[in-house]
């Protein structure tokens, strides 16, 4: 499969997933949501690829 690499700010994330930056968070210590990237001494992102992965999935499982 091919598709273009795209960094997500948490804004964006929060925008594509309707979920809140602390919901967010908590998802990630739980392993439940794909860890952000660190790109500078303050800058995270997500990849456009992990955030839609999560999301399908997340589709899958309601549909069972």
């Amino acid at each position: 499969m091919t598709y273009e690499i795209k960094f997500l700010r948490l804004n964006q994330v929060k925008e594509m997933t309707s979920i809140s930056k602390s919901t967010i968070y908590k998802m990630i210590a739980e392993k439940k949501f794909p860890r952000q990237i660190q790109i500078g001494p303050q800058q995270v992102v997500w990849t456009k690829h992990a955030v839609q992965d999560w999301m399908n999935q997340k589709i899958q499982e309601a549909a069972l």
